[in-house]
């Protein structure tokens, strides 16, 4: 079966329009990937000013799967509507982020404590498996930065949901998806993907000898250097994106809004 990714990429006509196939997927569903797309990869920039009618003609579709889309990644924190089908890409609210990877940290922190503690609820045939993911020599390392950056993802929701408290992992399931946008900056422009294997391995050799306390720190010590990194990336790439001529908003933007960040 095919992924909501590959089903998407399905929809794109050679000539690079789009026009969504409702036998793949569904129209609310196929427009808000593809904004959600724009503003992960900087092609939408905080401040753009889109409308339901201009991106109802670009995708081919009618204003009310492009609503709800809209609507949705306005619950995701990355759109605002204000009046008459208006809409408008948030600015990065940097202390937003510092308050999710402080979530962050607490959930995980914790996770590899009761991974530690072998709780009783604890998967470790789940953090196990990692082990064929990150504990690989260098030759088998993925270098690829997006794929790499799920991998990272899959990674700590995995940790997460091996420690077997099921609020705590659907919680932790929703801060990634809205760190995203910041995160996965790192993979991109970043320099970290062998630190992070490096990393995620002493982190699983201290889960397997359960050594609570030196897993702990690593894990802080992980997410506090990419919380940093990635506040750093992101807004060299914001000002980049503003500085580049050559970077065009996309056809359905009705007004690019300079702003200083």
């Amino acid at each position: 079966m095919k992924s909501v990714a590959t089903r998407l990429e399905d929809t794109v006509r050679e000539d690079g329009e789009h026009r969504a196939d409702p036998r793949n997927v569904s129209l609310p569903e196929y427009v808000y990937a593809r904004l959600r797309e724009d503003i992960f990869d900087l092609r939408l920039l905080p401040g753009d000013q889109i409308t339901e009618t201009e991106i109802a003609a670009f995708f081919g579709v009618s204003r009310t799967p492009v609503r709800q889309a809209l609507q949705r990644l306005q619950g995701d924190g990355l759109m605002q509507g204000y009046v008459r089908g208006g809409w408008e890409v948030v600015p990065i609210d940097f202390k937003r982020f510092s308050d999710l990877y402080e979530l962050r940290k607490l959930i995980e922190t914790h996770a590899v404590r009761r991974l530690c503690a072998r709780h009783e609820t604890a998967e470790l045939a789940l953090v196990d498996a990692l082990r064929l993911v990150w504990c690989v020599p260098l030759a088998l390392r993925e270098l690829d930065g997006p794929k790499a950056a799920l991998q990272d993802e899959v990674f700590h929701q995995t940790l997460v949901r091996a420690a077997g408290n099921q609020e705590m992992t659907a919680t932790f399931d929703r801060l990634t998806d809205r760190i995203r946008i910041v995160r996965r900056l790192d993979f991109l422009y970043g320099d970290c993907l062998h630190s992070t294997y490096d990393e995620h391995a002493a982190i699983l050799d201290c889960i397997a000898s359960g050594d609570s306390e030196r897993a702990i720190h690593l894990m802080d010590e992980h997410i506090e250097g990419s919380h940093a990194e990635v506040n750093q990336i992101t807004l060299h790439r914001l000002h980049s994106a503003r500085a580049l001529s050559s970077n065009k908003p996309p056809p359905y933007v009705a007004v690019r809004v300079r702003r200083s960040f």
